[in-house]
């Protein structure tokens, strides 16, 4: 579904075109497999996060958008895929921020908006996630976000690796949802 521009704070929120692809897939990249910033795991995986197909790929399946995040200069700064799970359940995944922007209110902005887009757009009442065991303090920042844990362990895909190999074999998601309220 594509949506006009959008603004929430200081940035400016799009559905990402395959045009975009390429930055977000670098984003992603620097994001999850760097060494700069607090949400690496570049010590957990060797592997890029997700290809350029990959991206696309997301764009294209149904009821589910990737949301290209700018700073007022117009600069991709942040980016997420959200997903309709259900009548009344959405996913957020592949959330990145700038690694060189992060720890300064621009995720929580994201998540706050997200948050908006998907009561308003698929009338969602939960927001699922799944954060990658061992991530203790990623999965601290989403409680102190709302969210809570749920108990649900989903296996990690390794055999979806996008290139490269897991560094561990004992990985897996801890699923967190978080209540939106009514739509």
């Amino acid at each position: 579904m594509a949506a006009a521009d959008t603004s929430y704070g200081s940035l400016r929120f799009r559905v990402a075109t395959p045009d975009d692809a390429t930055q977000i897939q670098a984003l992603v990249q620097s994001a999850y497999r760097g060494r700069q910033g607090w949400t690496t795991e570049a010590d957990m995986l060797a592997d890029n996060r997700i290809d350029v197909e990959g991206v696309v790929g997301k764009m294209a399946t149904p009821d589910t958008v990737v949301l290209f995040v700018a700073d007022d200069t117009g600069a991709l700064v942040a980016c997420c895929e959200l997903a309709k799970r259900s009548a009344d359940l959405a996913y957020l995944g592949m959330f990145a921020v700038d690694p060189r922007r992060q720890a300064g209110g621009i995720g929580r902005e994201v998540l706050a908006h997200v948050e908006a887009y998907c009561r308003r757009t698929w009338g969602a009442r939960r927001l699922e996630i799944g954060v990658t065991w061992p991530r203790p303090e990623l999965f601290e920042w989403y409680v102190r976000r709302g969210f809570r844990g749920t108990g649900e362990k989903r296996p990690f895909p390794y055999d979806e690796l996008a290139s490269g190999e897991a560094l561990r074999d004992d990985l897996y998601f801890d699923i967190m949802e978080k209540d939106l309220g009514a739509a």
